[in-house]
């Protein structure tokens, strides 16, 4: 449903407006530096998207050297929700992984206190064979 403002453009005389060369070449260098965007200098001030990309044509240094800048920032922000959504999955999967591992000590802990028995593996135990120890023994013979 429109607004009563969408048709008030009909009830204003028009205006022309003229903005200076420096104030052209600005927005164009922001456009450069991607602080802005076209659709925001329209917008923000009330300028046709035709005569912005006439100021990129006519002050962009990149225009000049008929430099194309392709820019998918629809890509990106795929490309970024796809590696923000693969990062929960992994810290999902390290959550599990360490609920696991705490739920191993505490079953080998309750097994050791109920056999009396120590379960754990010590460095100093014989390793089997085929596995070669990377500490080295500290006892002399």
């Amino acid at each position: 449903m429109a607004n009563v403002s969408y048709f008030d453009w009909e009830n204003k005389p028009r205006v022309k407006r003229h903005f200076s060369e420096d104030f052209k070449r600005s927005k164009v260098r922001e456009l450069e530096k991607r602080i802005t965007s076209i659709a925001d200098i329209s917008r923000t001030y009330e300028v046709n998207r035709a005569s912005v990309y006439k100021w990129i044509y006519k002050y962009s240094a990149m225009a000049k050297k008929q430099v194309k800048v392709v820019v998918e920032a629809k890509s990106d922000t795929q490309r970024i929700k796809a590696l923000e959504e693969r990062i929960k999955e992994l810290e999902r999967i390290v959550g599990q992984k360490q609920l696991l591992l705490e739920f191993k000590d505490k079953m080998i802990e309750i097994a050791e206190q109920t056999y009396g028995v120590d379960i754990k593996k010590k460095l100093s135990s014989k390793l089997s064979p085929g596995i070669t120890s990377t500490v080295r023994s500290t006892k002399k013979d």
